[in-house]
């Protein structure tokens, strides 16, 4: 007699007052894939501190950078250089708590900004950039808040000539996270995911003028009470593909009901589907590809990849 193996069940003198099965470590974490036009594609491993690069050629992967200061969002800008949120997360040691550029054509590495108003940043976490020049990033704290030198969370902007400026700030938002442009760059979209009991699980849309300035906002689509979103790309219709929902609740400050996947939201924020994803924490994902028709996603300790049918936007392949 064959044996139907999803008719198993748990013994009941086997695990300890119907203890559940949860993570005891974690040995890797990627976050903030980006993919250039030679194929390669760069995400950060941050809880061993470095950038890797995988070549979708040949299926090598190597690593870019170590130690990366705590990398954790990348992305090219309108010029091909990589930039990296290096931020203070998944260690004992301070993450460098900056934003950075690499010319990969040369490997200079130059930092944008690592102080604002005199205090450090708390752990920059995604980062947008316009054709034009100007550069948004995200700088939430979602680890040890002792270690917080603002007394808030923040979008900052940064103009072509290099001036920092806060852009987007509580009360408005919570705790900013994954940020992405629409491909008129006319609208900047913002993950703002608070992991506290009652906190915002929205996409936020704000207008985008060419001076860099935000307006109007509102809200896109919101996942609350489950866990909410973490980094987002945009394709080149406008639909928003964004890394949410969680398998196994961390607390009472979230629940199951947003199983884990790639959501896929129009401009006017009516939920298309859900790619689902063999893997509980979904952090970030980005487009790549000859055609810009793969869709590289981060999750845990691994990068996965699938075939869309539409290309996506990415600010230096226009």
């Amino acid at each position: 007699m064959s044996t139907d193996f999803h008719s198993v069940a748990l013994p009941p003198d086997v695990v300890e007052n119907d203890a559940a099965v949860e993570p005891a470590t974690s040995i890797a974490f990627t976050e903030g894939p980006a993919a250039n036009a030679q194929g390669h594609v760069y995400f950060s491993d941050i809880a061993n501190n470095r950038i890797m690069r995988f070549d979708s050629a040949n299926g090598s992967l190597e690593v870019f950078r170590e130690p990366s200061g705590r990398a954790n969002g990348l992305l090219f800008d309108a010029q091909g250089r990589l930039l990296a949120c290096e931020g203070n997360e998944w260690g004992d040691d301070d993450g460098n708590r900056r934003l950075t550029r690499t010319d990969l054509s040369t490997g200079e590495c130059t930092v944008l900004t690592e102080r604002f108003d005199g205090a450090r940043y708390n752990a920059p976490n995604d980062v947008a950039a316009c054709s034009s020049g100007f550069i948004f990033f995200t700088d939430p704290c979602y680890h040890d808040r002792n270690r917080m030198e603002m007394e808030h969370e923040s979008v900052y902007r940064i103009s072509p000539d290099g001036e920092v400026t806060r852009a987007i700030s509580q009360p408005d938002i919570q705790r900013p996270n994954g940020i992405a442009l629409s491909p008129d760059e006319k609208v900047l979209y913002l993950v703002d995911s608070c992991p506290t009991i009652g906190g915002n699980r929205k996409i936020w849309a704000f207008d985008l003028a060419d001076s860099g300035e935000v307006s109007n906002q509102r809200v896109v689509f919101d996942f609350a009470p489950g866990r909410g979103g973490d980094g987002m790309a945009v394709d080149q219709q406008g639909t928003l593909y964004i890394a949410a929902g969680i398998a196994r609740p961390r607390g009472p400050h979230e629940t199951a009901d947003v199983p884990p996947g790639i959501w896929i939201v129009s401009s006017a924020g009516e939920l298309r589907g859900r790619i689902p994803i063999p893997e509980d924490v979904l952090t970030n994902i980005t487009f790549g590809g000859d055609d810009l028709r793969t869709l590289y996603i981060t999750a845990g300790k691994t990068l996965f990849s699938v075939r869309v049918t539409v290309p996506g936007f990415l600010v230096h392949r226009k």
